[in-house]
């Protein structure tokens, strides 16, 4: 073998172990950069196949002992809307309810309730005990409905337009900043399309 040779061997299996060696780093440096991207998200922003798309298609009976025709995709529509869902045993949705009180008192804000996986009495002892801001309310006790809504968990509030399309997903307690700074400003915009 000439030395020319011997040289270019050596080389190729000290390359290949460089390779292997920065092959970690360069792991290492995706993972990271992958990771500082999902710290720039919103984690409360989850995304939702529904927006801007007509509400699904449903009918739910009224609670038991509530007196109304329940809560369908009929009752929306003619002018925008709320559509919160709330059960009696979350603890967040107890914090959100006289923030929905105001907003249908003070605001004239329709709201319209799912009722997700309650017990009836528990329910009506929820609505007379904290007040019932709900036009109608639509009792979801097996949850279906609330999967068709694209639900994670209680609470969550839909913004429905004047045409029954939902344009804004609210997952989790509102907040009065959330009220203030977007649900007030996008019914008041929607109000105006009319």
């Amino acid at each position: 073998m000439t030395a020319t040779t011997e040289t270019t061997e050596t080389t190729a299996p000290s390359n290949r172990r460089a390779w292997l060696y920065l092959l970690p780093v360069l792991v290492f440096v995706v993972i990271g950069a992958f990771l500082a991207f999902g710290l720039t998200r919103d984690p409360s922003v989850l995304p939702s196949a529904l927006l801007d798309k007509p509400a699904p298609e449903f009918e739910l009976p009224p609670i038991p002992g509530r007196d109304d025709h329940g809560f369908s995709r009929a009752d929306l529509g003619g002018e925008p809307m709320l559509v919160n869902v709330w059960a009696s045993w979350c603890v967040a949705c107890r914090a959100e309810h006289p923030l929905l009180n105001r907003l249908a008192q003070e605001e004239g804000v329709i709201i319209n309730g799912l009722n997700y996986k309650d017990r009836a009495e528990d329910a009506m002892a929820w609505l007379e005990e904290l007040g019932d801001p709900f036009n109608y309310v639509g009792w979801d006790i097996k949850g279906r409905v609330a999967i068709e809504w694209g639900v994670y968990g209680v609470p969550e509030t839909f913004v429905v337009d004047r045409n029954g399309t939902i344009v804004y997903k609210q997952v989790g307690q509102m907040t009065p900043r959330v009220i203030n700074e977007v649900i007030l400003p996008l019914i008041e915009k929607l109000r105006r399309e009319q």
